[in-house]
């Protein structure tokens, strides 16, 4: 063997055990990420089968969502079960203030914990007699975990209670609508408020979504087309397409009533963005869009998404509920398909307001005041509860009918006592049911 043919074979041993231990030390790698990943990967991919399986003809909700159910970190999720379990000691000694902190606690470090979520509804329920808010946690937590017994038997205890309170929520709004039904048209103080309402709702939807101009500068636009100093095009030009929107609803969609089509909503997008960006008005979206931390579904899918909402939007099923809970789900329904690249948030209030104003409802503000709460609900949909978003489009349209009755009935506080547009929508409802205990005695 020549020296040459040597020194490469002799290189060739030589580098043979760290070869080996690289194969070695690269299998233990590769069973150690299977052995702590693998779970991990298979939960993704059955939560994303389980967003597919997802459909917007769901009435109840559509969860396009933040992929928010992956499993919490083991050291957060450790530090949160002691938390509640040290909640669970204070509320046992009594000391409720303490516990409460430490329940606040845990949901913070694990908000998706089915154990935390079900133990805080029933402290809320218990302490603060808040059985709306202790159903949340209790649906919540059957998002997180379908089969969770605790919960399953607190929400079916609490269930009937819950759909009382909204069913009497919805009573004293029909009766407002009612009282505003016998105010004739041509009342100065509600053709004003119709007008005012209509500079609101332009203004609020607007401010929503960061446009900076005032209530004022709003309405000069609107009535004299004229621009204003100081302030930016675009945003000048975003009031002129929700005008536009309006009146393009007001005299041609108000009439189809379960019989809406894609190309209505298209048109209202149109004119939505028709000042601003004529290349995506009126124009289902080609690419993908982000939203925050939440990603809506992959352009791909837009359009079968579109023509299942349509399908739902004009069911037998979506009719037949109340307007505020069909406007409220169309509404979510059509901002989580976000079928277009911009826009997609003042289109679904346009649609809500569509929906409500068929059935006799003046246009609904959702104010820039309340922006928080509005992300808020939306969110707490996404994490598997739709019924406060419901019911604070219900307080809104509650509001949005005290303003006007308040502007069209002189004596409207001695009509209506609980009617203020200060009260908040606990003490309407207390109001209504004494009343109703009062006059079956």
């Amino acid at each position: 063997m020549t020296a040459e043919k040597w020194k490469i074979h002799s290189d060739t041993r030589m580098f043979r055990p760290p070869f080996l231990a690289l194969i070695i030390l690269s299998g233990v790698t590769v069973a150690y990420l299977m052995s702590y990943q693998l779970p991990f990967l298979l939960y993704f991919l059955s939560a994303k089968r389980q967003l597919r399986a997802l459909s917007v003809g769901d009435t109840s909700l559509v969860l396009r969502v933040r992929q928010k159910n992956i499993p919490a970190n083991l050291d957060l999720q450790k530090e949160a079960l002691t938390a509640m379990n040290l909640a669970l000691d204070m509320d046992l000694q009594g000391k409720h203030n303490k516990a409460l902190k430490l329940f606040q606690h845990a949901l913070n470090l694990d908000p998706m914990h089915a154990d935390i979520l079900t133990y805080y509804g029933e402290f809320l329920e218990k302490h603060e007699k808040d059985i709306t808010k202790a159903e949340h946690f209790y649906r919540k937590a059957l998002f997180v975990c379908p089969n969770h017994s605790r919960a399953l038997v607190n929400r079916e205890r609490v269930l009937p209670i819950v759909e009382e309170i909204d069913q009497t929520m919805y009573n004293q709004i029909d009766k407002k609508l009612n009282l505003l039904y016998k105010v004739p048209q041509n009342h100065p103080g509600l053709r004003r408020m119709k007008k005012e309402a209509y500079f609101l709702h332009i203004y609020h939807t607007n401010a929503i979504e960061g446009n900076t101009l005032t209530l004022s500068q709003t309405r000069a636009i609107v009535e004299t087309r004229i621009a204003v100093g100081g302030k930016s095009l675009v945003e000048q030009n975003e009031v002129l397409g929700l005008d536009a929107a309006l009146s393009y609803i007001n005299s041609t969609l108000l009439g189809k009533v379960g019989s809406l089509t894609l190309e209505d909503i298209l048109e209202i997008h149109r004119r939505v963005l028709g000042y601003v960006d004529l290349i995506e008005a009126g124009r289902i979206r080609t690419t993908q869009v982000f939203v925050g931390d939440f990603t809506p579904p992959a352009s791909k899918e837009v359009p079968q998404l579109m023509d299942d909402f349509i399908d739902w939007l004009n069911s037998r099923e979506a009719l037949q509920l109340h307007p505020i809970e069909y406007a409220a789900l169309a509404h979510y329904k059509l901002v989580i398909i976000h079928p277009f690249y911009d826009g997609n948030g003042r289109t679904s209030r346009l649609l809500m307001n569509l929906i409500l104003m068929q059935a006799g409802f003046p246009p609904v503000t959702i104010k820039v005041e309340d922006r928080h709460i509005y992300y808020n609900v939306l969110q707490q949909a996404n994490e598997g509860d739709i019924h406060p978003f419901i019911r604070f489009i219900a307080e809104c349209t509650e509001s949005t009918l005290d303003e006007f009755l308040l502007a069209s009935l002189d004596n409207a506080a001695s009509v209506i006592p609980q009617l203020s547009v200060n009260k908040t929508r606990s003490e309407r409802i207390t109001h209504i049911e004494n009343t109703e205990k009062d006059n079956e005695i």
